[in-house]
């Protein structure tokens, strides 16, 4: 029997019970938002691959699979995977494609189940060991570019603080702890890729290489929220006014945050039918404020709805209002809300790992910029409501 043409014949029905039992899984979450043809991805050419392996009469097409399982394993690294959602999408393509050849291969002589079944498996883990090896170079480029932005952004801030040591000490708390888990985890993976390792533990020099980029992340996160602040407060920041479409610029900043609600299963509104159709501002500076206000509101919510109100008020002035139904914020801490570094707690937890407490101090700054006001309403454990109005036209 002729299983190489089984497999060829096969392929598609394999494929589709494959990419359905991806999507079914939980524990690949990252799959979730991806489409049919983003999912399936160059598996196909590992399938067709291995066709000419089990093939008698064709030359083993080993190069090829090293290729897809290559590219697959650099695009899921793109795509935000982690290895274990990798090894876990591996795991249900050997399930699928033994599934749906059993019957075939149950009607074959032993030995040629046993050569099947010992190709298959060594063609799966090959693809493995060649898709997570692309996987941690992926990860490695990322790391070496955010450490040159770091590095950079290291040399500013150092420029930043020698001018002006106002907030110096918070600064130097909030930039310990991720500082020195970068420190410390790239130490350790330097140090165990010096020594020879073998395929097996590369999933453990993944854990460290995710947690380096997590670090890495936020830290630069603070970093462009530090610099944001001090361009401010320096005078360095100017107004450019354009025509904006500002029902526009709402929808993208809630098309971009979309992931984000929905990974706390959080539902975003918007109601910007009463809108202004056109008007002249400063479409970065009033996306950063949307932007800031909206992510926000999801950070500090677990359950329930972001809403997005925009209208013309009377007096030639028109606002934008961020409502959500998160944790509140207590009638003590309402006036402190847009100092640098305050970051909201209650009492059952402590303000949130991510935050860096600057976001609302840099869109009161923002807000200011563009000739706004800012307004807070807030209840404790019922939710909050930023409301931000401007002018329809601002003064030169």
């Amino acid at each position: 029997m002729d299983f190489s043409q089984l497999l060829a014949e096969k392929t598609d029905t394999i494929l589709n019970k494959w990419i359905a039992a991806v999507r079914k899984d939980r524990l690949i979450e990252s799959a979730d938002d991806l489409s049919y043809t983003a999912i399936k991805d160059h598996i196909p050419n590992v399938l067709r691959a291995m066709v000419t392996v089990l093939s008698k009469s064709e030359d083993n097409d080993i190069q090829s699979i090293v290729t897809a399982s290559f590219q697959h394993g650099a695009i899921r690294a793109e795509q935000g995977f982690d290895p274990a959602e990798i090894a876990r999408e591996y795991h249900l393509l050997r399930i699928a494609i033994f599934d749906v050849l059993q019957p075939d291969l149950l009607s074959g002589i032993p030995s040629e189940i046993i050569r099947s079944m010992r190709l298959i498996d060594a063609i799966v883990d090959e693809a493995i060991a060649r898709c997570f090896k692309s996987y941690v170079e992926e990860r490695l480029r990322e790391l070496q570019q955010l450490q040159a932005s770091l590095k950079l952004h290291n040399e500013e801030l150092t420029r930043l603080i020698s001018a002006n040591q106002e907030y110096l000490s918070q600064l130097a708390h909030e930039l310990k702890h991720p500082l020195t888990s970068i420190i410390g985890y790239s130490d350790l993976f330097l140090r165990q890729q010096r020594r020879k390792t073998e395929i097996k533990d590369n999933f453990t020099n993944l854990e460290h290489i995710e947690r380096v980029l997590r670090n890495g992340r936020q830290l630069l996160h603070l970093i462009n929220n530090v610099l944001e602040l001090s361009r401010y407060d320096a005078g360095q920041i100017k107004i450019q006014l354009v025509p904006t479409d500002v029902r526009q610029l709402i929808d993208n900043v809630c098309e971009m945050l979309e992931p984000l609600a929905a990974g706390k299963n959080l539902q975003i509104v918007s109601d910007c039918d009463r809108a202004p159709e056109k008007l002249v501002t400063d479409s970065f500076q009033l996306q950063q404020v949307v932007t800031n206000l909206v992510s926000n509101a999801i950070r500090y919510t677990e359950s329930g709805t972001v809403i997005i109100v925009c209208q013309v008020l009377e007096n030639q002035r028109w606002t934008i209002a961020v409502s959500d139904t998160g944790i509140g914020i207590a009638p003590e801490n309402q006036a402190q809300i847009f100092e640098p570094y305050f970051r909201v707690s209650s009492s059952a937890r402590s303000y949130l790992a991510d935050s860096t407490g600057l976001g609302l101090a840099i869109v009161s700054r923002l807000v200011k910029l563009l000739q706004g006001q800012i307004n807070l309403v807030s209840q404790v454990g019922v939710g909050s409501t930023f409301t931000v109005i401007f002018p329809l036209e601002m003064k030169s």
